[in-house]
């Protein structure tokens, strides 16, 4: 799927409460309560992350250890800027325009968006009063983390089922693929609840055997059988070698260095075992 970058501020300084102004207990306090965030980066682009044009946050600090990360500079919470909410609210409420003329709007990713779920809680229920469209971008590791008045706030979750096969989910995560499967379940079974984009990385030699893709699209369609359009959209994601070099410059083994791309042959193979299940795939 093309995408169109319109504008990209990354490691931009964004501002917020500065570290040496306050003790660690005041800022551990401010995290719990939601007031400040750890911060990556963020950037404005059009046909990713969403409809519309959209702001994606990247929030540092991620559970899992996905052997293709391509952003593993956003692993450690540690390493993030620190933001308050009212200064990402206040950028976020300059693009309003935009987002309406687009039909775009915001979406907080990672990292994973739920490991700061009091800060994301805060963005979007501050983006939903400013009538602007919300999404977070999750593996629902940890799904458990979001409440039931935190998910009222979200238009749209992109969740990012990297595997239906458990083994091939520790493999590929380091982690157990149950607790993503049911936090798509919750999130059916909630009625009037926000559209789910299933996302699934296709990486030869890794998450590509047939058996493995079958579950993943059995899976996202029995979300559909348990509220109907609760999947309105499945995304295959071709592997890349894009994060290679922050690998390396982390100083840490990339296991996948030597992994070519799916064809396009491979790509529409999987793509194929999806659209067999009724799902709207790209």
């Amino acid at each position: 799927m093309a995408a169109t970058l319109i504008h990209t501020l990354i490691d931009a300084p964004l501002g917020g409460l500065a570290v040496a102004d306050v003790d660690r207990h005041e800022r551990l306090t401010a995290m719990r309560e939601g007031r400040l965030g750890s911060v990556h980066s963020w950037e404005l682009v059009t046909a990713v992350d969403g409809p519309g044009t959209r702001l994606t946050t990247f929030l540092s600090g991620c559970p899992l250890q996905c052997l293709y990360c391509h952003n593993p500079d956003t692993l450690q919470m540690k390493d993030g800027h620190p933001v308050t909410s009212d200064e990402l609210l206040r950028r976020i409420a300059r693009y309003a325009g935009v987002f309406r003329a687009t039909g775009g709007g915001i979406t907080l990713s990672g990292g994973e968006v739920l490991m700061q779920p009091a800060f994301a809680a805060r963005i979007l229920r501050g983006a939903k009063e400013l009538g602007i469209h919300t999404a977070i971008d999750t593996s629902g590791f940890l799904g458990a983390a979001a409440t039931d008045a935190m998910l009222a706030d979200v238009d749209l979750v992109l969740l990012d089922v990297k595997s239906g096969d458990p083994e091939t989910y520790r493999r590929v995560t380091g982690r157990e693929l149950e607790p993503t499967l049911e936090f798509g379940r919750r999130l059916a079974e909630t009625p009037d609840g926000p559209d789910v984009w299933i996302r699934f990385v296709l990486v030869p030699g890794l998450t590509d055997d047939a058996d493995n893709v079958e579950r993943v699209a059995a899976y996202a369609a029995s979300l559909n059988e348990i509220r109907p359009g609760t999947v309105p959209r499945v995304e295959v994601l071709p592997f890349h070698q894009m994060g290679r070099d922050k690998w390396a410059a982390l100083g840490r083994e990339y296991v996948l260095a030597d992994t070519e791309p799916p064809t396009i042959e491979l790509t529409e193979r999987v793509r194929g075992q999806f659209r067999v299940h009724g799902l709207t795939t790209y």
